[in-house]
């Protein structure tokens, strides 16, 4: 690509010097930008500063028609603005609508960690979930209410919503969309598929990486746990991992959500029923006790979207 230099050289030796200068001034000054950042600084301004400023003119006048025609500028994504420089005109090269709007969308979603959780929940809104079942306008009210309340007190502790019901009512849709809604007013949110965490979890024993597992979750701003009551319970995952990860919420202060097919009477029963045959319904207990001061319990209902039309 020529310099700006070059482009006005080039321009001066097509043929008479003067004449040319003469012209390239009268295009670049006739320019209804040029004209009126002249006209509005123009206490600031005397014929030599604009002599003197002319590249800048003439750069600024070409990279806006190269944007206008749809060629590639100098600074991709960015448009020249005029400024003053002391006693000089200047260029400031500023960034577009659109590259804001495109960055403000990665940052946004970089605030959403899934962890086992399908991609496109990171397109999930409000605007988006179905309505057709009236018994699901409960459950956005109440998720609308929590974004609403973080938003206007966000140093408050401020209970999640623990969604319950029967598979593909769009419980974790909904989750997701509350992770991305907060997501735009600057709030980071993991969500994890808790099954298969509770899978790794068990892995990362051998290699004494359970700790620093717990320790992503435990830190996170707002945390979703996805399909609750649907691992495989043992003792050591309920007390060890589970209740670890629900003390240190509260303790904390953090708001945390669930998602699962079981009330939040059925996932006590199901806590208190290890794999190994055990009834513990003490400790069940002091897990939902946690269960029931980080969340509020609601119910969704519906047709099975995952497998409808």
């Amino acid at each position: 690509m020529r310099n700006i230099g070059e482009d006005i050289s080039h321009e001066l030796n097509k043929g008479n010097f003067r004449q040319r200068l003469d012209q390239t001034k009268a295009q670049v000054l006739s320019d209804p930008d040029v004209r009126q950042f002249i006209d509005k600084h123009k206490e600031d301004l005397d014929q030599e500063t604009i002599d003197r400023s002319i590249s800048k003119l003439y750069e600024f006048v070409q990279e806006k028609e190269r944007i206008r025609a749809g060629k590639r500028p100098k600074f991709p994504n960015f448009y020249p603005k005029l400024i003053m420089n002391f006693n000089y005109i200047d260029i400031e090269y500023q960034a577009t609508d659109e590259f804001l709007a495109a960055q403000k969308e990665r940052e946004k979603k970089q605030r959403v960690t899934l962890l086992e959780m399908p991609k496109d929940l990171k397109q999930a809104s409000f605007q988006n979930f179905d309505l057709t079942d009236p018994k699901r306008q409960a459950a956005l009210e109440k998720a609308i209410d929590f974004v609403e309340a973080m938003q206007s007190k966000p140093k408050q502790f401020h209970q999640g919503l623990y969604l319950h019901g029967p598979f593909g009512v769009g419980k974790s849709y909904l989750a997701a969309a509350v992770a991305n809604h907060l997501a735009e007013h600057g709030f980071t949110t993991t969500l994890f598929h808790y099954p298969t965490f509770i899978s790794e979890i068990k892995s990362a024993i051998k290699d004494n990486r359970v700790n620093q597992r717990l320790k992503s979750l435990q830190e996170a701003q707002v945390l979703m746990i996805d399909d609750i009551g649907a691992e495989s319970n043992s003792a050591w995952v309920r007390d060890e991992v589970l209740g670890v990860l629900l003390q240190n919420r509260m303790s904390q202060g953090q708001a945390t959500f669930f998602t699962s097919n079981f009330s939040m009477q059925e996932l006590e029963n199901h806590l208190a029923h290890t794999n190994q045959g055990d009834s513990e319904t003490v400790k069940a207990q002091r897990i939902m006790e946690r269960v029931r001061y980080l969340s509020e319990e609601v119910t969704m209902s519906g047709r099975n979207r995952r497998y409808s039309n």
